[in-house]
């Protein structure tokens, strides 16, 4: 994942603060947004990992803070939910200035809340994702204790939230019963997946099955048995990740897997606007090839020298393991480690004026792990260099080129 800072202006013009997550390999297909649990930020470890998990599947993720909170701008005292969904708005119109329309929406806790109600002002989300989302706003309540009634009194009271104080006023409650979850779920005319834990000890799964049955279809339920309300555990957050990137691309537009028709091993395509960036089907499999970023290429795949040494290096362990399998010797990991290079020739005369002499130079180290003695070592090490890519790169070979229609 390549995660970037970014800053964009909310509709009071305060800065908010925010990180883009894109997928390492290639542009992201889409967008997404992903809304924050209540008094959480950007940076905390759920809202990182569900991020980093749909990043993995090739969307591009924007998480950022809510006014007031984390580094963006703003007194969270004077914040609301309804400042949340205005907040979600604003990063659409970011994302569809700077980038893409975000076709999917991903909110947690109150976040996934705030989703809801911001989904149906934003015209491109076509999917929308709740994680542990209270059916009514109002459940947040229940966190500030005994100064609930203070609030209600004397019209703001401080209240210590996940080991930091907070200032709340009387016009956030009076917000929060403003909105129902049910009812926008009513009028949300977009695929809907909830997600929620049956242990959540902090929003109870009955919220899940009461927004559940206002929604229209299309609508789902994952259960996420075993999962504690903030997903600190990183492989339930990337679970959820990467089971709402495999059901979004039901709903939104997806594009076409790329394929190439050929009657040869390997082929590689490469249109015009892809700069380096070029498409390899190798048998059955498809990967990309590039260029680093330094000499022009998006370094969206390794580059096809770096393809030649992963040949040599792959072959090289393949061949070991072979050979140690049929002596019977237990090599329990064999590891090897390949550069390349343009060197003189070991034993050329006048190598600093004569560019002919450079010759392509593979340096290959072996790793083996195992219980071997030391003639047993040396004798894999022979073998390595017997390895059918090690022969083709040290034989003369022939490249017969043609055209086809």
């Amino acid at each position: 994942m390549k995660s970037s800072k970014i800053t964009f202006t909310n509709h009071k013009g305060q800065t908010l603060s925010g990180r883009l997550d894109l997928p390492l390999e290639q542009d992201p297909h889409n967008f997404a947004i992903f809304a924050h649990c209540f008094t959480c930020t950007k940076d905390f470890s759920a809202v990182r990992n569900v991020s980093k998990a749909l990043a993995s599947q090739g969307f591009g993720v924007l998480r950022f803070d809510f006014t007031g909170l984390g580094d963006s701008d703003g007194d969270f005292s004077e914040t609301n939910f309804s400042s949340n969904v205005e907040d979600l708005v604003s990063a659409a119109h970011f994302l569809a200035s700077e980038y893409k329309a975000p076709s999917l929406l991903v909110g947690h806790s109150l976040g996934g809340a705030a989703a809801i109600f911001a989904a149906s002002e934003i015209e491109s989300v076509e999917a929308l994702a709740t994680i542990g989302a209270p059916s009514n706003p109002v459940h947040v309540q229940k966190q500030f204790g005994e100064e609930l009634s203070t609030i209600k009194d004397e019209g703001e009271a401080v209240v210590r939230l996940a080991g930091r104080d907070f200032t709340f006023k009387k016009q956030f409650l009076d917000n929060l019963e403003e909105h129902s979850c049910e009812n926008a779920a009513r009028k949300l005319n977009k695929a809907l997946l909830i997600m929620h834990s049956p242990q959540d000890a902090t929003v109870s799964i009955k919220n899940a099955e009461e927004i559940y049955h206002a929604a229209h279809h299309p609508k789902s339920f994952v259960t996420l048995d075993g999962s504690e309300h903030l997903l600190i555990d990183k492989k339930n957050a990337a679970y959820v990740g990467k089971v709402i990137a495999g059901w979004a691309a039901r709903y939104i537009a997806m594009p076409e897997k790329e394929a190439i028709k050929s009657n040869h091993q390997v082929a590689a395509s490469l249109d015009g606007d892809d700069g380096f960036t070029t498409l390899l089907k190798l048998g059955n499999h498809y990967l990309k090839a590039d260029e680093p970023v330094r000499v022009g290429g998006d370094d969206y795949g390794p580059t096809p020298y770096e393809l030649l040494a992963g040949s040599l290096s792959a072959c090289t362990a393949m061949t070991i393991q072979m050979y140690a399998k049929r002596k019977k010797w237990t090599v329990e990991n064999v590891q090897v480690h390949t550069s390349y290079s343009k060197d003189y020739a070991t034993d050329c005369e006048d190598c600093e004026t004569n560019d002919g002499a450079k010759i392509d130079t593979f340096k290959r180290e072996i790793v083996l792990s195992g219980d071997l003695d030391e003639t047993q070592r040396k004798r894999l090490l022979q073998i390595a260099d017997k390895c059918p890519v090690h022969k083709t790169l040290e034989t003369t070979t022939q490249i017969i080129t043609s055209t086809k229609e």
